[in-house]
């Protein structure tokens, strides 16, 4: 009997494929939870019916002139560096082309004065703190996004720009949100008012933080994540530009990177084996937009030398699978609801609308990183608590000596 006839009996053997490693199925999953969020405000946006279609839940009437505004401020600011990765034959890449036309059609009806959805009006003092996160943004994805806006649009979002300048700030954080602005004039238009810009600086330089004291928003301490979901974040954005431009105060950049770093560190370090983390302070229905600073400390490659990128990437992905893996939420038309984990409208301050959870975008910043960056190659990590409370070797929390 022949071989060749006894081969047609064999029991066909299947190729060993080997198993796509986790680090794709991580990146994966983040872009379809980007998605998933930032649709809904995108697309209808990009069509004029953000208006007609957004829900509004807030605990205070007032806010809902100004909710379209920060919903899409917030969407734009936290996927302004995935945008600017560009377009490429991957299909991550043509969902990246989708949705840098949809932001740049968004942006189109938002500044149109002829719009269903035009909403960039400045009335203090909420338009401030909106625009601030739309500047921030423009220069986050300054080559897909400012450079592909006609000519038109970008002398109206100058103008609107400019137009905040009527507002005065508290002395708070607020500074900041000023000084943002300035600093996208500046890159935008060679121009800027410099005392807006370096005043805020100043006051956390010289006053809000001695040391490596951690600023407080308000008469009494209070532990919050105000220093990661704003301040930290714009003052590493601001303080770039001002050195890039030669403004002597820039030279305060590589103080501000250490303590971004040190706080990046504890931010880790809270992110439980669960991926739950302590309900501290204002802002919770922010939901994982209160890990800003660590995402961008990712971003910009300033994570403490004993803490494995991996293992940020392991914790951020448990932390966006316990609060997005399913639609608890979310509203039956894919909007998010007012809470932390569910309709939890108890959990929200006076200022919080359905615009303002849109904030939870902030933490997809380290999809500006390429594929092949070790944040996304590099096998799953334990991270900090996950390993101290696995019983296995853990360096104790690590100071910074200025």
């Amino acid at each position: 009997m022949s071989m060749s006839f006894l081969k047609r009996f064999r029991k066909k053997e299947t190729p060993i494929e080997e198993d796509k490693p986790p680090i794709w199925e991580d990146r994966i999953f983040w872009v379809s939870t980007l998605q998933k969020i930032a649709y809904p405000v995108l697309n209808n946006l990009a069509k004029g019916s953000l208006k007609k279609n957004m829900p509004y839940e807030s605990i205070n009437p007032e806010g809902k002139k100004f909710s379209h505004l920060e919903a899409f401020t917030k969407v734009f600011n936290g996927i302004a560096p995935w945008l600017e990765l560009g377009v490429d034959s991957s299909e991550e890449g043509k969902i990246r082309e989708k949705y840098t036309y949809l932001t740049l059609k968004a942006i189109a009806n938002a500044i149109n004065p002829k719009s269903n959805d035009y909403i960039f009006v400045v009335e203090p003092k909420q338009s401030l703190i909106d625009l601030a996160l739309f500047a921030q943004g423009l220069l986050r994805a300054k080559n897909q996004i400012w450079l592909n806006l006609p000519m038109h649009i970008q002398a109206r979002i100058i103008r609107e720009l400019k137009n905040t300048r009527i507002i005065a700030p508290y002395e708070n954080h607020w500074l900041l949100y000023t000084a943002m602005i300035e600093a996208a004039l500046l890159e935008f238009t060679g121009e800027c008012d410099k005392e807006r810009l370096v005043y805020g600086i100043h006051k956390f330089r010289d006053e809000f933080y001695v040391g490596d004291a951690i600023y407080s928003d308000g008469e009494d301490f209070e532990a919050s994540y105000y220093n990661s979901l704003i301040i930290h974040p714009m003052l590493n954005d601001i303080l770039t530009v001002m050195r890039k431009y030669g403004l002597s105060d820039g030279e305060f950049l590589d103080v501000q990177l250490m303590r971004s770093s040190r706080l990046s560190s504890q931010l880790e370090r809270v992110i439980s084996p669960e991926g739950t983390y302590p309900l501290l302070g204002h802002s919770l229905a922010y939901r994982c937009g209160v890990f800003h600073l660590l995402s961008q400390a990712t971003l910009l490659k300033i994570l403490p030398r004993n803490i494995n990128p991996a293992q940020v990437r392991s914790a951020l992905t448990k932390v966006l699978e316990v609060q997005f893996e399913n639609n608890n939420n979310f509203n039956n038309e894919g909007w998010l609801i007012v809470g932390l984990n569910g309709s939890q409208m108890d959990i929200s301050e006076s200022n919080v609308n359905t615009g303002s959870l849109y904030a939870c975008c902030a933490v997809f910043l380290p999809l500006g990183l390429p594929y092949d960056d070790s944040f996304w190659t590099a096998p799953s990590s334990e991270w900090s608590s996950l390993k101290a409370w696995n019983g296995h070797q853990i360096e104790q929390d690590q100071s910074i000596n200025f």
